[in-house]
């Protein structure tokens, strides 16, 4: 038997579906000021579902990504109404953990936007400040680059107080052992050397890609995990400026139990850590987790 860590699915995604599938630039984001209840209504189905860790909505809340769509001044606003829900939700079901949430600088996928690791350092300071006191570990997800990573680790050792960090990478949709920058897995080895984080993942990438990156992530000597998406691809119209989710195509043939074979097989790797991403929701989670159960896996 084994302790596994069961991660939420998507957030961002299941916000847009629930509050009536708006498909405009922040939505997920912005739906924490017009219908702030659904936030904490998502974290509630997650938990319901078997999920022990609630991850903040707060992949976005960042000022160089509100400064697009006129709410940078919100973030202190925006982090506050992200924290308290999870931590409401989590406090509700009484068990878990609450991860603070932060994205790539400039837009997903996108590591041609990558920033220096000072300018990284100073861009994340500010929402580290507001969600470090109120949340259990943080995680940096969906990093595309070996620099982008290291800008995160960066900023977690500068401003995170101590607590511990995830770090998750998306790779390549056809090639599973590199980052979307196309820098191999392997190149981030020094950075978990250096840090330390408390853990190593893959997210927002194909799951029949991610056995082949966790065979590399095993190698760094630290706990490792992965929660994939069910879009098609990362598609051409995703990856120009201030995109809506109608650029991606959410796959068809992605049930529960079919989400449920790629994680369990991630498990047999020895990953310690599952959850899902984008696409990826309660009914997946659910399922995940009845079949953790059944293997004689123990949640934690």
């Amino acid at each position: 038997m084994t302790q596994i860590t069961l991660h939420d699915g998507s957030i961002g995604q299941e916000l847009v579906k629930r509050s009536g599938d708006r498909s405009v630039a922040m939505w997920s984001t912005r739906v924490m000021i017009e219908q702030p209840q659904v936030v904490g209504e998502v974290h509630d189905a997650y938990f319901a579902a078997g999920a022990t860790v609630a991850t903040t909505n707060t992949y976005a809340v960042l000022r160089d990504r509100l400064k697009r769509v006129g709410l940078d001044e919100e973030v202190g606003r925006l982090a506050d109404i992200a924290v308290s829900s999870a931590r409401k939700a989590q406090e509700s079901a009484g068990t878990g953990r609450v991860a603070g949430a932060f994205g790539p600088l400039g837009a997903s996928y996108r590591a041609d936007l990558t920033q220096p690791v000072d300018k990284a350092v100073e861009l994340y300071a500010e929402l580290l400040t507001d969600l470090r006191e109120h949340v259990d570990l943080l995680l940096f997800e969906t990093m595309a680059s070996v620099e982008q990573a290291e800008g995160a680790l960066a900023a977690a050792a500068a401003h995170g107080n101590g607590l511990p960090v995830w770090l998750s990478v998306t790779v390549a949709d056809d090639d599973g052992k590199r980052l979307r920058s196309g820098e191999t897995l392997d190149q981030l080895a020094p950075l978990v050397t250096r840090y330390r984080p408390a853990a190593v993942l893959i997210n927002c990438s194909p799951p029949e890609v991610i056995g082949a990156g966790l065979e590399v992530l095993k190698t760094f000597g630290v706990p490792f995990g992965a929660y994939g998406n069910g879009f098609t691809r990362i598609s051409e119209g995703f990856l120009k400026d201030a995109p809506t989710v109608d650029a991606l195509e959410q796959r068809t043939d992605l049930t529960p139990e079919a989400y449920a074979n790629f994680a369990m097989g991630w498990v047999d790797q020895g990953a310690t850590i599952v959850g899902g991403c984008c696409e990826v929701g309660p009914d997946h989670i659910a399922e995940l987790a009845r079949r953790l159960r059944s293997a004689g896996h123990e949640i934690v």
